[in-house]
């Protein structure tokens, strides 16, 4: 099996249906071992690169910049900003000034003039939407960006960044970046429904839940995962949990893989069956890892696998989603009964 593409969001662009994140380059990963993975998500067949400001305190866009100044592959870059990268009062945030100094610094440390999408790596409550929505605006027409994204926002503010832009003639954002595997799942309630309905591409960070869909920590006591990476870590702490793991485990088994390769692929039968572009972010400490991971794109899981994986991993709606879901069900929108027009 091949690598796959997808328009980006609502844009022309294609990008590969996996992505290379950079989060470790710098810190776990050194400059050799980064170059290496790049080298190798490129020779599978990927182009979207996603790094940020914040990883490593510019490092990984340091090392992600050299790689690029020696190559000619042809890749989407992606970046964030918005956590302090200084000790000023003003060093953090979405506000105008602060953003369009990490944009330049970011494009300085990457090498380039511009980036294919710059995303705001989380909310802040403390700046107007209006003034961050007017920067990306003024960095699209500048030249320095050519999307604009919006990165770990509940679903009501980017519904509302949307329209905002619409009608004040800004650069449309066309993508959002959320958590979303096998074992979290809260997307489901309102953020990829929203992505559905709007048109936006939808880059996932931790499809592995921190290493916990690897299987590898199973019934272990290893507490410097969840030390150096905090809420990245998933554990096996309810009977959800459990049965995620136990059908995991099960359909690898049957189908000759890895549970990261199942994983991945469930990711993958998700994104062919959604309207918009739904990309997994890959991150890996070494090439060897990361050549583990791409041999999901042989992986293929039949539909009785994916309903049981559907199944195990399924997370209460709450309320208003679970009785709409109830009541409502929608199938492939032609053939839901309609209440009479009256």
């Amino acid at each position: 099996m091949s690598m796959e593409f997808r328009t980006l969001g609502r844009t022309g662009t294609l990008v590969s249906t996996l992505c290379l994140g950079t989060m470790t380059f710098g810190a776990e990963t050194d400059e050799a071992g980064a170059h290496a993975q790049l080298d190798a998500f490129v020779e599978a067949g990927g182009t979207l690169i996603d790094t940020a400001d914040v990883y490593s305190r510019g490092t990984s866009e340091e090392i992600v910049g050299r790689w690029l100044a020696g190559t000619d592959a042809d890749v989407v870059l992606a970046t964030k900003g918005r956590f302090a990268m200084g000790d000023g009062r003003n060093d953090v945030g979405l506000s105008r000034r602060h953003l369009r100094a990490a944009l330049d610094a970011s494009l300085q440390r990457l090498q380039v003039d511009h980036v294919d999408l710059y995303q705001v790596h989380a909310y802040d409550p403390w700046t107007p939407l209006e003034e961050t929505l007017g920067f990306l605006d003024d960095a699209v027409r500048a030249g320095k960006i050519h999307y604009a994204g919006l990165s770990n926002f509940p679903a009501w503010r980017i519904a509302r960044a949307d329209l905002l832009a619409e009608v004040r003639s800004f650069a449309p954002i066309i993508g959002i970046q959320v958590e979303y595997s096998l074992v979290e799942r809260s997307a489901d309630r309102e953020l990829l429904p929203m992505a559905e309905a709007l048109g936006l591409a939808a880059t996932l960070w931790s499809p592995l839940g921190g290493g916990f869909l690897t299987g590898k920590y199973r019934n272990t006591q290893d507490d410097n995962r969840a030390n150096k990476l905090g809420i990245l870590v998933h554990a096996e702490h309810t009977a959800r949990e459990t049965a995620v793991l136990d059908t995991l485990l099960a359909v690898a088994g049957e189908v000759d893989a890895t549970p990261t390769h199942v994983a991945i692929a469930w990711l993958r039968d998700k994104a062919r069956r959604s309207t918009t572009a739904l990309v997994p972010i890959l991150g890996s400490r070494t090439r060897a890892q990361l050549d583990g991971t791409l041999g999901a794109l042989n992986v293929h899981l039949s539909a009785e696998q994916i309903t049981r994986l559907d199944t195990a991993s399924a997370i209460p709606l709450g309320v208003p989603h679970g009785i709409i879901a109830e009541r409502f069900p929608v199938d492939n929108g032609l053939d839901t009964p309609r209440p009479p027009v009256i």
